[in-house]
């Protein structure tokens, strides 16, 4: 048999298309070329927009700024090509403002204050997972005679950042207690870490936080100093009622014995909780929301063996982020692995 040559080929191409039933298969064939080389570069393609998207988190040495940090890491490894940048902030109040502005994408808030928040854009705001309790401690040297929140009256007491969840809860805690916080109190305006700081160079009698378990701030004040955390589980009936916003954010818990083992007393101490929102706003990109929450729920493990706290994250109550929505992208994540 005679071998083709190339023109042969090609002359026998050029006879096939000058017939109708040829000239449509041609047309077939390269429109299914077409859409396979579409649909591969599609398949190469991540389902989120790149490039750089800002996560608002809270006070330097504090909870929220050390799991930004973490969850920075892992989203480089996990959605190429998005850039995942920190800014330090106040704490909840600040960040639920950034995000409904537009400065910044995504944040942690405690769920009193996104109840609590009457800001422009509230509306607007969207939840992407429940993560994990913040604690309220209200810590003090182990010599201080306070023993419960009403004996802070005349003291000089850290009351967190204007802008904070701290601050929020702290002046509920302290008007639960029969105090005024503007008048019965030195109050001191001082992130987790400074105040930590000033307690140890006695310039703070004592200061409230709120924050996951442990916080790393107080396990090396715990470190330095002896601490002692007072109770505050007899507020947490009169807190809840006083509550703003029409959402169950308060509980009472307990600090397990042992969460800052050089700290006083040795055994668990009962106080109030509130959950943590992962938020956004109901504009951001559904991919990029969705890419998110499943880099938030396969993270816990890899971040929780450094912030404790973000062990409890937990699929099965990720969903529950009451006061807020859902983002659609969040909704779509969790459909996509209901069993």
């Amino acid at each position: 048999m005679t071998p083709t040559t190339p023109s042969r080929l090609g002359a026998a191409v050029r006879t096939a298309a000058r017939s109708p039933l040829w000239r449509t298969v041609l047309v077939l064939v390269l429109l299914v070329a077409g859409l396979g080389g579409w649909w591969l570069s599609a398949g190469r393609s991540p389902g989120y927009p790149r490039g750089e998207t800002r996560f608002a988190t809270g006070v330097q040495r504090g909870v929220y700024d050390r799991y930004g940090q973490l969850l920075e890491a892992h989203v480089a490894k996990a959605m190429p090509g998005v850039r995942l940048a920190l800014d330090n902030t106040e704490g909840s109040i600040d960040n639920l403002a950034r995000v409904t502005s537009g400065q910044d994408d995504f944040a942690i808030a405690t769920a009193d204050a996104v109840a609590d928040y009457q800001g422009p854009g509230k509306d607007r705001l969207r939840a992407i997972a429940r993560l994990y309790d913040d604690y309220l401690q209200l810590i003090v040297p182990s010599s201080s005679t306070v023993h419960r929140t009403a004996d802070l009256k005349g003291l000089r007491v850290g009351v967190g950042l204007p802008q904070s969840g701290v601050n929020l809860v702290t002046r509920r805690l302290l008007a639960a207690a029969g105090l005024d916080p503007d008048h019965d109190i030195v109050p001191v305006s001082a992130g987790v870490g400074d105040a930590a700081d000033q307690l140890r160079e006695n310039k703070l009698d004592a200061f409230f936080w709120s924050g996951g378990l442990p916080t790393s701030a107080l396990t090396d004040l715990s470190d330095h100093m002896r601490m002692r955390v007072v109770p505050l589980g007899d507020l947490a009936g009169a807190i809840h009622k006083m509550e703003g916003g029409g959402t169950d954010a308060y509980r009472a818990a307990t600090m397990p014995k042992g969460t800052y083992p050089n700290a006083d007393p040795k055994d668990a101490v009962a106080t109030v909780a509130v959950p943590n929102l992962l938020i956004t706003r109901d504009d951001v990109d559904p991919g990029l929301v969705e890419g998110m929450t499943r880099a938030v729920i396969d993270s816990r493990d890899q971040i929780g063996s450094q912030v404790h706290a973000a062990q409890l994250v937990d699929l099965r109550t990720a969903v529950y982020t009451d006061p807020l929505p859902l983002h659609e992208g969040a909704a779509r994540y969790y459909r996509s692995v209901k069993p």
